[in-house]
């Protein structure tokens, strides 16, 4: 599915080349309101404008203009990616059918440890629920986010194809396998 826009938050790619700690702390960092030392600045990713006080997003410094801009409609705040595309929508297609945690970490196309935080994070912002079981369902709330955040990348509503796991990653690369040549092929090596 084509993509109509690349105006979203995103995580660096690079995420499991970090420990555990560090991963943590990055996480929960994003977001805080950063100033810059006195002649110094940042520069905003979004607009690359000169900015003495930014919001940080993973070495990233935006605006508070920028970061406005950046949130999508239905996420009251939360900084949403295609990684909370992905679990969103995990859940929103399997209906009333619940979902289980194990399923939406390994099918995210991240790192678990990060998605871990982030269902956590989507639970207290009222986006899921967590059963007992760790089996996820989706509220009306994070239905919005959903179609927010679908919205902005693909201009349209949530559709299965969306998701990663749906997506065709191209052919599968063909093997070849040496043949084996007959025993009276083959020279003698004594």
């Amino acid at each position: 599915m084509e993509k109509k826009s690349h105006f979203h938050f995103r995580y660096p790619p690079n995420l499991h080349e970090l420990d555990l700690a560090t991963l943590v702390s990055m996480y929960r960092e994003r977001g805080m309101p950063k100033k810059a030392k006195v002649g110094e600045y940042f520069a905003c990713s979004a607009t690359h404008r000169m900015v003495k006080n930014a919001k940080w997003w993973f070495g990233l410094y935006y605006s508070q203009n920028a970061w406005d801009k950046l949130l999508t409609k239905g996420s009251e705040g939360y900084p949403l990616t295609e990684t909370e595309l992905n679990i969103l929508g995990l859940v929103f297609d399997a209906g009333d059918k619940a979902v289980n945690r194990d399923y939406v970490e390994e099918n995210c196309g991240t790192i678990s440890k990060l998605i871990y935080m982030i269902i956590n994070d989507l639970k207290e912002f009222g986006f899921l629920t967590i059963e007992d079981n760790d089996r996820l369902l989706i509220t009306p709330r994070g239905e919005k986010a959903l179609q927010g955040i679908t919205k902005r990348i693909y201009d349209k509503k949530f559709t299965p194809e969306m998701l990663l796991v749906n997506q065709e990653q191209g052919p599968a690369p063909k093997m070849e396998h040496a043949r084996k040549k007959k025993d009276d092929e083959q020279a003698s090596l004594f």
